[in-house]
């Protein structure tokens, strides 16, 4: 596949940093949390911006920080890079039979029904017991209750929200009637405050 060779050369270079370099050497998982956090949005402000070579810059160094995260685990024996790569493509392959399995081929499928198969099918292997199981805390608030609505949804007991965002006296409730909004309409709330900041700057 075109981009092999880079690739691995550049995994090479992460594990000869690895070794030689001893800022890198000194690191853990939980030292590089911070970058990690801030390479993503980083690179989520050049998707906002829509510069591509922003945004190629940004990937690079998203790549970096999983390599870096991937080599620390080969040198502690816990899982290798090949480990990471065969386990999330077992798992695309999986949650998406419309391409890979008995569905494939089927021109009838539209993204929002093939995106409710793949939900389907996450449901069915991970088996939670709560709307918010799984889900990491730390998220963006928005993303977040846009994530709660949408597993309490699928799980048949819908969140009790009102109806009129601009209907009650507390914040968070007309917020969260908003993020319901948007969900109706099939808006991202988060990208849509984000960009309506953006419009304004």
């Amino acid at each position: 596949m075109e981009g092999d060779e880079e690739v691995v050369a550049f995994l090479d270079v992460m594990r000869r940093l690895r070794a030689e370099c001893p800022w890198k050497a000194a690191q853990t998982h939980r030292s590089l949390a911070r970058y990690l956090l801030e390479e993503t949005h980083e690179t989520l402000e050049a998707l906002d911006t829509g510069d591509t070579a922003l945004l190629r810059e940004e990937l690079g160094d998203l790549l970096l920080q999983v390599f870096l995260h991937t080599v620390m685990a080969e040198q502690a024996g816990d899982f290798t890079t090949a480990d990471v790569a065969r386990d999330v493509t077992a798992k695309m392959v999986r949650r998406n039979p419309h391409v890979f399995g008995e569905d494939a081929g089927r021109d009838d499928l539209d993204p929002a029904t093939v995106n409710e198969l793949y939900e389907a099918s996450k449901a069915e292997e991970k088996q939670r017991t709560s709307v918010t199981e799984g889900l990491a805390p730390g998220l963006p608030a928005l993303l977040y209750a846009d994530k709660v609505l949408d597993r309490a949804a699928r799980a048949g007991r819908p969140l009790d929200v009102p109806d009129d965002p601009t209907g009650s006296t507390d914040l968070g409730d007309r917020l969260l009637a908003l993020v319901a909004e948007a969900r109706a309409t099939g808006a991202d709330p988060e990208q849509a405050l984000r960009d309506a900041v953006r419009r304004r700057l």
